[in-house]
């Protein structure tokens, strides 16, 4: 669980609510949607495509050490992270923009050596940006993409639907601890604490339920946590199946889930022998590890995405639950679901 907060800032949350309130109320037009999902999605006048705006920033010392990840490491993370909230809307990747600070020019080579893989890989191409002295360094990322069809927002999700992750949990998280593990900090698999999204200070997921750990080879962990992997194309597929809600698991399964449930209006009852926890996780790093970048979607039962996605060439997604009437229970196996996972303290 996060700390509480020291007295001298909001929390994440409080300081989201803030900012929602300070932008005012012009309702967007039909369509559009402004503040509080994974994406804004505007309107193309004389086209029936959506335009999907994100922006985020990773900041060394909280997003990524630089002690155990490469500056290439950030570049990659920083156009993956935003990639995967268009991911989340089911979208398709447009154009980015970079900012940068605190960083000089042979530093710059290396992020960018990292940046422009992503870039390449994903077919997004960087078409501008900006650079700034700093004492810390912070890479800013805007990006656009585009949806042929309505995107999926967090708010869909109707009680009866079934909940679905599209891929593992907790490989980030147990890439983390390796990498601190051979640094000589960290704890042994299974002990308990998931490291959480913080690179090594402010929040980690509190104690969960009993672990369990598979066998995994460390490189794929590690990689899972220095070089993540937005599902784009799962994305698009769920949405074109029907999927009715969907969003990232950025800062913890439990917490990403209980956010969705929010959104929506519903309950949840949620299978811990259901959730797909990655070979070498535990299963408290699935549930509030973070930096996963799998999305979790509902859809109704009538709506066959493991058939969909294999259609499509893609691994099965697992379905871990349903939506509930109402704002409660949000249940794990029958017991109340905390949120584990990481919250900025601002």
């Amino acid at each position: 669980m996060c700390p509480p907060n020291d007295g001298n800032g909001r929390g994440e949350s409080e300081a989201l609510a803030l900012i929602e309130r300070l932008l005012g109320s012009p309702p967007p037009p039909p369509g559009e949607t402004w503040f509080g999902d994974d994406a804004a999605v505007l309107s193309v006048p004389g086209s029936p495509y959506r335009l999907l705006l994100a922006t985020d920033s990773v900041v060394a010392g909280i997003d990524a050490d630089l002690e155990l990840t490469g500056l290439a490491d950030l570049g990659w993370k920083a156009l993956a992270v935003n990639l995967s909230d268009i991911a989340a809307m089911g979208g398709r990747p447009g154009r980015a923009v970079v900012s940068v600070v605190g960083l000089g020019a042979s530093e710059l080579e290396q992020l960018y050596e990292g940046l422009l893989e992503a870039s390449s890989r994903y077919a997004c191409p960087v078409v501008g940006g900006d650079l700034s002295s700093g004492s810390e360094v912070v890479v800013t990322v805007a990006v656009t993409g585009w949806s042929d069809g309505p995107p999926v927002l967090r708010s869909g999700a109707r009680a009866g639907d079934r909940i679905w992750v599209s891929g593992p949990l907790g490989a980030a998280a147990a890439g983390l601890r390796l990498l601190r593990v051979a640094r000589g900090e960290g704890t042994a698999p299974g002990t308990g604490t998931a490291p959480g999204r913080s690179a090594g200070k402010g929040a980690s997921a509190g104690p969960g339920p009993q672990s369990r750990t598979t066998p995994a080879g460390p490189s794929s962990l590690v990689m899972a946590h220095a070089r993540p992997a937005p599902a784009i194309r799962e994305g698009i597929v769920a949405r074109e199946a029907g999927a009715t809600a969907m969003i990232d698991v950025s800062d913890g399964f439990a917490i990403d889930v209980l956010r969705l449930a929010d959104a929506s209006g519903t309950g949840l009852e949620l299978d811990e022998r259901s959730l797909p926890v990655a070979p070498g996780a535990t299963l408290d790093e699935a549930l509030g590890g973070g930096d996963d970048y799998v999305l979790i979607f509902t859809g109704p039962p009538g709506v066959e995405m493991a058939e969909a996605f294999a259609a499509a060439g893609l691994p099965e997604p697992r379905c871990i639950g349903s939506c509930t009437p109402g704002g409660s229970p949000r249940a794990l196996s029958g017991r109340p679901l905390s949120a584990w996972g990481w919250q900025h303290h601002l």
